[in-house]
């Protein structure tokens, strides 16, 4: 069946298709960062995003300098304002929050005290740090925007890829993301129909591109092109789409990375539903991140974004077909081996009946019973066990 065959098959009315996203996983990643971002924090297009990022990369500038001939600077008569003499700079610069708790970090200062104490106090804590720093240098991030600011100070040998690098290799692949490439915001699921509509007005509600001045985070999917990996129970096709989601902080607030996956529906509070094939890579900002990033992070995000479904297909078509259970004592003896506990076993079996109308037979039966399983975690590393467990037996099948 073609993707426009599956697509048709699967709609439910105008505009959207049926899915089922009792199946996979659900990945809350995309969810946190909608909650979190406040309005000057999300943008409608990539370009916007680019030109923001880029902007703020014209008007910094990085260097790295001697830790003993940085200059603490703080008033008696301002008790709250502290500032820094960088070495060739005649003007102070003010730290900002973030990059403050980097300084005192690298001086082996606890932040969170020095920001309690009056500032020339602080500054003497501070200035005693700097003089003694064992690794002698430091790289600092510094921009012009009314007054310099210091935005981050990292180790001599941070490598920084900044974000707005990060936004043109997305753009290569997916234009504008709004849907001038098959790369695109995502749509949303209506939970009373169970039909997922891609065609949605990109908003400050609905946009999943986001900066901050400490980091970058976009999702976008292919929902327009959805692609059946076999049936449902009640003999509808069982449709996915690609998404990926990446993330940068050229101030060092997190790692560079990108995870790609098949899902079946995004919620109206972006969580992610039917999560199949998630694979995620991250790269640190260390002395190599840059080559890291252009030979390993942008050909991988290409790849993805061209590269055929039908690996995807065939190993859900195998995992369905390879029958591995048939009765009580295999399924027992088949999820025993694989190191379920036997509370887990049970459980994985009654959620598959429940949800099939009939106990797991195939490896993707017990797939999916296992991600159901884990979606009702609520400890975080049981969840993330779980799905990790089930991806392996996924993956062994396909």
């Amino acid at each position: 069946m073609t993707q426009v065959e599956a697509l048709s098959a699967g709609r439910d009315h105008v505009g959207g298709y049926k899915v089922d996203v009792t199946r996979g996983e659900r990945v809350g990643r995309v969810s946190s960062e909608w909650f979190a971002r406040p309005a000057d924090e999300r943008y409608l297009s990539l370009s916007d995003l680019y030109a923001a990022a880029r902007g703020r990369t014209e008007r910094s500038r990085t260097r790295t300098v001697e830790s003993a001939a940085i200059r603490v600077e703080a008033r008696r008569d301002d008790a709250e304002r502290l500032a820094l003499v960088l070495p060739g700079s005649d003007a102070p610069i003010a730290p900002t929050h973030w990059s403050f708790g980097q300084l005192a970090g690298l001086v082996g200062a606890p932040a969170s005290y020095l920001r309690q104490l009056p500032a020339p106090l602080a500054g003497i804590n501070l200035q005693y740090g700097l003089t003694s720093h064992s690794a002698e240098q430091v790289k600092t991030l510094e921009i012009e925007d009314g007054r310099v600011e210091l935005r981050a100070v990292t180790g001599p040998e941070y490598g920084r890829i900044f974000d707005h690098e990060l936004v043109a290799a997305v753009q290569r692949i997916a234009g504008n993301g709004t849907g001038d490439t098959r790369w695109k915001v995502p749509g949303v699921l209506d939970w009373s129909t169970g039909v997922y509509n891609p065609h949605v007005d990109i908003s400050q509600d609905t946009t999943t591109l986001y900066a901050s001045d400490r980091d970058v985070f976009l999702f976008l999917v292919d929902d327009l092109n959805p692609i059946e990996a076999g049936r449902l129970a009640d003999g509808s096709p069982d449709l996915y789409f690609r998404g990926f989601y990446c993330w940068n902080s050229e101030v060092g607030a997190k790692t560079l990375g990108m995870a790609s996956f098949y899902l079946r529906a995004v919620c109206q509070n972006r969580n992610l539903w039917g999560v199949e094939d998630f694979e995620e890579i991250t790269i640190r900002h260390s002395k190599y991140a840059a080559s890291r990033f252009a030979h390993e992070a942008v050909p991988a995000l290409t790849n993805f974004a061209n590269s055929s479904a039908m690996p995807f297909v065939n190993g859900i078509k195998a995992a369905r077909e390879k029958i591995v259970a048939r009765t009580d004592d295999d399924r027992n003896e088949f999820l025993r081996k694989r190191g379920f506990s036997k509370t887990e076993t049970a459980r994985i079996i009654e959620t598959v009946l429940a949800e099939e109308g009939r106990k797991p037979e195939s490896v993707f039966d017990f797939v999916q019973g296992i991600s159901a399983v884990a979606r009702g975690k609520s400890h975080q590393d049981a969840r993330l066990d779980l799905e990790a467990r089930a991806k392996k037996l996924l993956d062994r099948a396909a």
